[in-house]
């Protein structure tokens, strides 16, 4: 184990630009968190939109993991001569975390997005980096920082305004049973994005996500089979109607692009502050929400914001500080 770790860091240092330390890697997984999170944002209220009359949660997670598992799969061929040969374990393993984490993940924010607003759901998909960072405490694989601490206190403090403040809206028929699932949504991709950081290690982008979509595809076909809960007249509504349109932009972007990002950043960042951009995700769904009139503005809101924004300063300044020294 240790000539394992030793072999890994021995990697790390050679990779030159793509290296956690180096500031040029800094700077490509910062701006691919930027845009994939862009993505998700946007993904927020575009779901929202077709959440439930154009589609339910459980069609809804089959079509995105199934366009998903086939965009990396697709992926993986084109990379075939730079695609590592995966053990059987690493496959098993992969293929369960898609099925746990993936599947339980997209299932459970579409529940949510079904009876809350695209804001309330956002507002916990903020704590994903604080969640990040206690299950890397509570596994030994990170350590308490004053700043990152500070950083994740002003995280929650933005959340806590939020869920506070905001009024209910009348798209959100259960805002409760919704913020309960978006908040198990939460859990599951900050516990993905820990367990995908140690895949991606020593395997590819392609490799390890072709194989954590394809288990949640086929956790998610499962399911409907056995609850026979297929829903989908967005597949019906025309190619160029505003539903189908809105369906392509999630499949293409937000379920498979921010994806392949989210994994390029998660070579050159740590966890912790993948999962802090999360916050950006409130941000943008934010924006497009008071823009689309699905929500009104408040000062209140716009201050958790700039305390989220703080935070994602904070920590990132203080993951650097620790990997210069």
């Amino acid at each position: 184990m240790q000539h394992q770790a030793a072999s890994g860091e021995s990697n790390t240092r050679t990779q030159g630009s793509d290296t956690l330390s180096g500031k040029k890697g800094r700077l490509v997984g910062n701006v691919s968190m930027f845009v994939a999170k862009t993505f998700s944002g946007l993904n927020e209220n575009a779901l929202k939109y077709l959440l439930p009359t154009w589609m339910n949660s459980a069609t809804g997670v089959v079509l995105r993991l199934g366009f998903g598992s086939l965009f990396f799969w697709i992926i993986g061929w084109i990379k075939h001569d730079k695609v590592e040969k995966t053990s059987m374990r690493d496959r098993i393993l992969l293929l369960l975390t898609g099925v746990i984490c993936v599947f339980g993940y997209m299932y459970t924010l579409l529940q949510g997005l079904t009876y809350t607003t695209p804001i309330s759901s956002s507002i916990f998909i903020a704590l994903q980096g604080t969640v990040v960072y206690i299950i890397c405490l509570f596994l030994r694989t990170d350590r308490l920082s004053l700043g990152r601490l500070i950083g994740i206190f002003l995280g929650i403090g933005g959340a806590l305004i939020c869920i506070l403040t905001q009024k209910h809206s009348d798209v959100a028929s259960n805002p409760l049973l919704g913020n309960i699932y978006c908040f198990i949504s939460t859990f599951l991709f900050s516990a993905y994005l820990v367990i995908e950081k140690r895949f991606l290690k020593r395997l590819s982008n392609s490799t390890v996500s072709k194989y954590t979509f394809s288990g949640g595809c086929l956790a998610a076909i499962v399911a409907v089979l056995i609850s026979g809960n297929w829903f989908a007249p967005v597949l019906t509504s025309g190619v160029f109607s505003t539903p189908f349109l809105i369906l392509a932009f999630v499949l293409v972007f937000p379920s498979s692009i921010s994806y392949l990002l989210t994994d390029v950043a998660l070579k050159r960042l740590p966890a912790t502050v993948v999962g802090l951009y999360a916050n950006w995700i409130l941000i943008v769904a934010a924006i497009v929400s008071y823009a689309l009139g699905q929500d009104k503005f408040s000062w209140w809101q716009l201050l958790s914001i700039l305390l989220i924004i703080g935070s994602v300063f904070l920590v990132e300044s203080a993951e650097a500080k620790d990997h210069k020294k």
